[in-house]
């Protein structure tokens, strides 16, 4: 069988240099925006926020254990990142329908409200960011990148033994999510 060294000698290097390098400045352009959309919501979100309250839309309501897992990080990360959210309104604790003694984080209206807004914001820099591209090359760049995610989470998962994180809800039309998590 051969091995990560052996497949890495066979592909073209100077194509994996230009690969690791255009990731690297993606990552660093993304950091940047935060991808965070035009307008007065320019970087009004950060992340973390976005993608827990985008999870929380597509999935509906759960407990943090559920979330943590959906999302590849641990408990008491997901704990962390949802207080500032339920301090502002935009996530509730609700007990659980079952098991009244549980938790489940839902989102607000508000949350909901909010996070449509910055949607909008971030569709509208996808438009602006793909002009020229066609509709077919969208969806080409969005099913690679989507691609590209799932794979780096399930060598992160190989390598710390934790299960990986759920492709990111939205990542179908690619619009939704941001890459990184």
């Amino acid at each position: 069988m051969p091995t990560s060294q052996d497949m890495t000698t066979e592909l073209d290097p100077g194509l994996l240099d230009a690969l690791q390098h255009q990731v690297a400045v993606f990552a660093r352009r993304a950091e940047q925006t935060r991808l965070g959309g035009t307008g007065q919501l320019r970087n009004s979100m950060d992340r973390a926020a976005y993608l827990l309250l985008n999870r929380l839309d597509q999935e509906g309501p759960m407990g943090v254990k559920a979330l943590a897992a959906g999302m590849g990080i641990d408990s008491s990360t997901v704990t962390r990142q949802v207080a500032p959210l339920v301090d502002t309104g935009l996530v509730k604790r609700t007990s659980h329908p079952e098991d009244g003694r549980a938790v489940v984080l839902q989102l607000s209206p508000r949350g909901l409200a909010r996070l449509e807004e910055v949607r909008s914001s971030r569709r509208q820099l996808m438009v602006e960011v793909t002009e020229g591209w066609t509709p077919d090359e969208r969806e080409s760049f969005c099913t690679l990148l989507t691609r590209f995610n799932t794979a780096l989470s399930a060598r992160q998962s190989a390598h710390t033994g934790q299960p990986g994180a759920a492709p990111e809800a939205g990542t179908a039309t690619g619009t939704e999510s941001a890459p990184t998590s």
